[in-house]
């Protein structure tokens, strides 16, 4: 079957061999392209073709992104309709759901689950996406529609904020889509309770992609005075207090995030252990140190210092200037959590910004544990962009 539909082409000394592979992503820079190409809209489906014009995928285009074109299906005739979504939605579902035991975590995570530039997390009965791509914007009501019969949600709320969507020349306006929803929403994970403010919350209004490293941290918390600095709802912190922290102190410059994270501490039954501090991170931490205090487990979650490549030396340094503050805060033999979400900024950079600065406080470690995002966070073999967060545990010697 030959379905109508407009064709792009590689330039001649382009390489398909990576795209042939699963990378996801053509850059303009990649393709043939004319004002016939230029002109098409935004979320426009079409075939990709090498330079010799064998087909090699079907697409999704933007002439006004650098990402000039996403892959849909490696099938060059692929029907892109209610069957298409439906089908990638109920893998991911099926995947969650042997996952987790409630419906309460990440269901899309855009290009790792197929769906380019596609984010959606499930809170219960209720879903937040964020169509960063185009073509998902253009088919945000056929996306929702599916979305509620594949998983019977009854609310689903859009979140236009964020990079993403500017880069591709959308709006950065959210809705409730389906439904009607007020209050937020109460999350249960690690044995405590989250509130997350899905209309005018951070992103999704919850950040799932730490969980496990909540449940790690917790079990070295226990008994001990523990310190999240950019706390936004407290993630770490009252996964600690939950796990038998003796006390938690949330920093985060968000007077709304941290009345979410009293909300939470109250319904975890933890309020008597919590306080927070808004103010700057940095000078937060540089206050603590001239007040004389110390805690046995410091977390340091901080935004994308490194967004993008161009802001990669100054990402690392100031995850190195994390790094020595959070150190200077931990009690001897106390651990030290030191996180990162920027795309820019690999594993291996992020280690050793994060060495230079415990070693600028003078203190000697041992790395407990280095990982990533959970399970629902799928990463893409061919997008190192998918596997985004890195967290580091040490444990900081005498």
């Amino acid at each position: 079957m030959n379905i109508e539909r407009p064709t792009i082409r590689l330039k001649p000394k382009s390489d398909s061999r990576h795209l042939r592979r699963g990378f996801p992503w053509v850059y303009d820079n990649e393709l043939v392209t004319d004002r016939r190409t230029r002109a098409l809209p935004a979320g426009t489906i079409a075939r990709l073709e090498d330079a010799d014009r064998k087909p090699i995928a079907t697409v999704t285009v933007n002439p006004a992104s650098k990402i000039f074109a996403r892959l849909l299906d490696r099938d060059p005739e692929a029907v892109i309709d209610r069957h298409w979504i439906a089908t990638r939605l109920t893998r991911a579902l099926q995947t969650r759901t042997a996952l987790f035991d409630a419906p309460f975590y990440r269901l899309i995570h855009a290009e790792a689950d197929g769906f380019p530039g596609v984010i959606i997390d499930r809170f219960g009965d209720a879903a937040v996406i964020q169509p960063n791509a185009a073509w998902a914007d253009a088919r945000l009501d056929e996306i929702v529609e599916v979305l509620a019969q594949v998983t019977g949600v009854s609310v689903v709320v859009k979140s236009g904020s964020g990079r993403a969507r500017s880069l591709e020349g959308l709006d950065d306006a959210s809705a409730v889509l389906l439904g009607s929803i007020e209050a937020p929403v109460a999350v249960v994970m690690n044995g405590a309770t989250y509130m997350a403010d899905l209309l005018g919350g951070q992103k999704t209004g919850l950040f799932y992609d730490q969980r496990p490293n909540h449940a790690f941290v917790a079990r070295l918390a226990k008994g001990t005075d523990v310190l999240d600095v950019f706390s936004h709802v407290g993630g770490f912190a009252l996964s600690a207090l939950a796990g038998g922290a003796r006390s938690a102190l949330c920093v985060d410059g968000s007077n709304a995030a941290l009345t979410l994270a009293w909300a939470g501490a109250k319904a975890s039954g933890v309020a008597d252990r919590f306080d927070s501090r808004t103010a700057d991170a940095f000078v937060a931490m540089s206050a603590l140190a001239e007040e004389g205090r110390t805690f046995g487990t410091v977390i340091c979650d901080p935004p994308a210092f490194a967004p993008h490549k161009g802001a990669r030396d100054a990402g690392l340094r100031a995850y190195e200037k994390v790094a020595r503050l959070g150190a200077a805060l931990v009690a001897p033999d106390g651990t030290l959590t030191l996180c990162s979400c920027s795309h820019a900024v690999d594993a291996e950079q992020f280690r050793a910004a994060s060495l230079r600065g415990i070693g600028r406080a003078a203190r000697s470690c041992q790395i407990l544990r280095t990982s990533f995002a959970g399970p629902d966070h799928p990463q893409h073999p061919q997008l190192a962009e998918s596997g985004y967060l890195k967290a580091m545990t040490f444990r900081l010697l005498g």
